[in-house]
């Protein structure tokens, strides 16, 4: 059995219509096997939304430390780390949706454990940010709510970016790296990255096809 075929139709449905809407039988007649089946190798429903989340989160933070490590400066590390979180969204977008969403559905253990992995990614941010401002690369009355607002633009694009959309992703991410620089007050002098913006591979869960709704990019 196809395990990462199983946890495709999961996320499918789960971005589509929630998880708590989602019976396990109607998994297993995606997934193309019984429930007794699906049971078996891959336990509860609620077993697939933690190996689900698990999964992206994981990947969120190894793609994110690369992406600090291919800069030196706080400027141009925030900009490979917005660069990176905007292009893994829209990669990823249902699997992104699953895993900011559905951590309510998850039993007071496995959201903790969870909850642990999400901070450990956005802890990313906040290190780069507390160092710009330590050298006085960033300006703003406050780092938290400066961190809040451009993790969630990057976490925005799972909802609208479509790959043959008006912008490519390299225009996406360059345009949400220049917001940024705007939010946290960069001077102008500083220059956008000249080096390639890091990219995101699709998890082995996310669909292939992406549901229609409006494109506005």
């Amino acid at each position: 059995m196809d395990i990462d075929q199983v946890q495709r139709a999961a996320v499918a449905r789960f971005a589509q219509q929630g998880f708590a809407a989602t019976g396990i039988r109607e998994l297993g007649t995606a997934a193309g096997i019984n429930s007794a089946t699906l049971y078996h190798y891959v336990g509860s429903k609620h077993d697939l939304l933690v190996r689900i989340i698990s999964e992206c989160l994981k990947a969120m933070i190894t793609g994110g430390r690369e992406a600090l490590s291919a800069a030196q400066t706080p400027t141009l590390q925030l900009a490979q780390l917005i660069a990176f979180h905007v292009a893994f969204t829209a990669t990823n977008p249902q699997t992104a949706r699953v895993a900011e969403y559905e951590m309510r559905a998850l039993t007071p253990v496995a959201r903790e454990e969870m909850q642990r992995l999400r901070d450990e990614y956005e802890a990313l941010f906040t290190k780069v940010l507390n160092e710009g401002d330590k050298t006085g690369e960033f300006s703003t009355a406050d780092l938290t709510m400066a961190r809040l607002a451009v993790m969630e633009m990057g976490t925005g694009v799972a909802h609208w970016y479509r790959p043959h959309g008006r912008l490519s992703l390299d225009q996406v991410q360059q345009n949400f790296v220049a917001m940024a620089y705007r939010i946290l007050a960069v001077p102008e002098t500083a220059k956008l990255p000249n080096t390639p913006l890091p990219s995101a591979q699709q998890l082995p869960s996310e669909p292939t096809a992406q549901p229609a709704t409006q494109t506005v990019n």
